[in-house]
């Protein structure tokens, strides 16, 4: 299998079209700029559709559109530009449409900076649209691994119909690695797509994509049905790694690139003597709860985000008020050093070892 090297925002669309997506809408937006630039360039290649909207309003509704006919379609933004389309994610998710939609955070609110963040963390997993739903979100540590869920994505859409979304950073957007995109992979058994209006040639009635119910016992037994989906989605979906956490004593819970910035204090205050481990989500909704069941010895859990501890509820919600739950983040584009993070960390444990 041949790795190839290549920047991650270009290997994200990569990604999309191994995974057999050929309808791009989006808005050019720092960081994630080069992903449609490189899907405007790729995609006519092979006969697919790339659409510069107007506005990220805009380029949410075509995904609408394409993905009501059961196209494989994706949009990618950034920070602001996923707050724009809001709306049509939730329109997406009320009418069961399948998508997948890449946010490469910069730092906020507002316009921010261009720098990478995590601080989307709320408005991503809780979702910033209205009404009772919720989307799969993945949260990638690589650009290997970036790719890998961008392809599962497309399948865990049409799966349960519904937008799935990728939360990525800015620095992983950003940063060239080595990518095989020839790995084997999960296949799933794809229901069909009877759903999607596609035509009827009259030999059905029509389909109908649709978020509008102006009944209101119709739209509780929608929302019931919703919530049913959401269920089996956690109950099924859930990812997340374990490093060291059988004897660890202090537990770092990050994610993405922090994830990968703490993976190495765990390292170094391990070659010191000190028992740490991590928990790291690989999906921030389904969020992996059970995870703190799996942490015998430890005293303290310490969340370490590039935000002001967005996270953190999640993790107080996990422990269950069995540990304190220390955080240490920094916000606006500001990436926590490793000597911050393992000062920090030796406090907590008093300096014991």
């Amino acid at each position: 299998m041949a790795k190839i090297l290549m920047k991650g925002n270009e290997a994200f669309g990569k990604a999309a079209m191994v995974a057999g997506c050929r309808h791009f809408f989006g808005y050019p937006i720092t960081p994630q700029s080069e992903l449609p630039e490189y899907l405007s360039r790729e995609l006519p290649a092979i006969g697919g559709t790339f659409v510069q909207a107007e506005s990220e309003v805009a380029a949410i509704n075509m995904v609408y559109g394409a993905g009501g006919c059961g196209a494989r379609v994706l949009t990618s933004s950034s920070s602001p530009g996923i707050a724009l389309k809001q709306e049509g994610i939730t329109y997406c998710a009320g009418a069961e449409v399948p998508c997948v939609i890449l946010n490469v955070v910069r730092g906020g609110p507002g316009l921010g900076s261009i720098q990478p963040s995590q601080s989307d963390y709320f408005m991503t997993t809780r979702g910033g649209g209205d009404g009772d739903y919720r989307t799969p979100v993945y949260a990638p540590a690589s650009v290997q691994e970036a790719c890998d869920m961008i392809i599962d994505a497309f399948d865990v859409a049409e799966t349960y119909r519904t937008p799935v979304l990728v939360l990525l950073d800015g620095m992983i957007g950003q940063m060239m690695e080595p990518v095989d995109f020839e790995k084997e992979r999960k296949v799933r058994k794809l229901p069909p797509k009877d759903w999607a209006t596609t035509g009827t040639k009259g030999e059905r009635k029509p389909n109908i994509i649709n978020s509008l119910y102006l009944s209101p016992e119709i739209l509780e037994e929608h929302n019931y049905h919703l919530q049913r989906k959401y269920d089996l989605i956690e109950k099924e979906e859930v990812q997340y790694e374990m490093d060291r956490t059988e004897d660890a004593e202090l537990v770092f819970v990050a994610y993405g690139t922090m994830a990968r910035v703490v993976k190495n204090c765990v390292n170094d205050l391990r070659e010191e003597g000190y028992k740490v481990g991590l928990i790291r989500p690989k999906t921030v909704w389904p969020y992996p709860y059970q995870a703190f069941d799996e942490i015998p010895a430890c005293k303290n859990l310490f969340v370490v985000e590039m935000s002001l501890g967005q996270m953190v509820e999640d993790v107080k919600l996990g422990s269950n008020g069995r540990y304190p739950v220390h955080f240490y983040g920094r916000p606006g584009g500001m990436v926590p050093e490793p000597k911050e993070i393992m000062a920090r960390a030796k406090d907590i444990m008093g300096g014991v070892k």
